[in-house]
């Protein structure tokens, strides 16, 4: 039986990321690419970010005036509750500001610093992804009702599919684009999705076999890796760690380990 703190924070997680999702939907201009209405058009997407944020901390807040938060876009309180909240309004910004569809709100609960709750909003994808430590992994949208997820059997390292994501910093991108030239030959393929919390979620559903990328922060993979994890799927970061900012995998049982490993033999987590 779930416990019905977990319900009750799951129950919010969704409605703010439904509302958070409406909101940067249905607010994106047409013409975003070429916003005239301010310098850039990456001020329109920062204030779309910002905004779609405040929705989710007032939502919660009014509910729970004394949990704490941790956003992307600088909501940081400590709170009295032992729960906190870490959020991200807009993961997936490029892809966002360019109107390609894999962009998500995240929205994660943790209790005495474990993640208990997450939830992921995808909302052009018309998919939604949530999870509850210890109650599975689900997802609607692309289903009939709700769907458990599960992620896929194990294939051969060299038969697996795996995604990735690059930083903005040119020397990183470039390092990571050379681990990338040597995983190539040794998998499936490589898929760069550019939102960390739906490649997370694409492995909890079974349309990836891994995922890894280095310069994650807690908000891009709290509620994603939950939802993996969930599912059956094994996380973590370098070898006995937890997924950090050095190095975030994920990947099916048999893909995981040799994924690690490999990362780990070509230094993914540095320069």
């Amino acid at each position: 039986m779930t416990d019905p703190l977990h319900s009750e924070l799951l129950d919010l997680a969704q409605e703010a990321a439904r509302r958070a999702g409406a909101l940067l939907k249905d607010g994106r201009p047409a013409d975003l690419a070429v916003a005239r209405t301010k310098s850039s058009p990456i001020d329109v997407v920062t204030e779309m970010d910002i905004a779609a944020e405040k929705l989710i901390t007032d939502l919660i807040s009014e509910h729970r005036p004394d949990d704490g938060f941790l956003g992307e876009e600088g909501a940081s309180t400590e709170g009295t509750s032992g729960i906190r909240w870490v959020i991200d309004p807009l993961d997936g910004t490029v892809n966002y500001l360019y109107g390609l569809p894999t962009w998500a709100v995240s929205v994660a609960a943790e209790q005495d610093g474990e993640t208990v709750v997450g939830v992921v909003a995808a909302p052009m994808r018309g998919e939604t992804f949530h999870a509850v430590r210890g109650g599975g992994a689900w997802a609607t949208g692309a289903w009939d009702g709700e769907r458990r997820l599960a992620c896929r059997p194990a294939p051969p390292l060299e038969q697996a599919l795996v995604s990735t994501g690059f930083n903005y910093v040119a020397a990183v991108r470039t390092h990571q684009a050379d681990v990338a030239r040597k995983l190539i030959p040794l998998l499936r393929d490589i898929r760069r999705g550019g939102s960390a919390a739906v490649d997370l979620c694409d492995v909890a559903a079974g349309r990836l076999d891994g995922y890894y990328e280095r310069g994650l922060h807690p908000w891009d993979l709290a509620a994603g890796d939950l939802i993996a994890r969930e599912a059956g799927a094994l996380t973590g970061g370098r070898p006995g760690e937890r997924p950090a900012h050095d190095l975030t995998v994920a990947g099916t049982p048999g893909v995981f380990e040799p994924l690690q490993r490999l990362l780990e033999d070509f230094g993914a987590w540095h320069d």
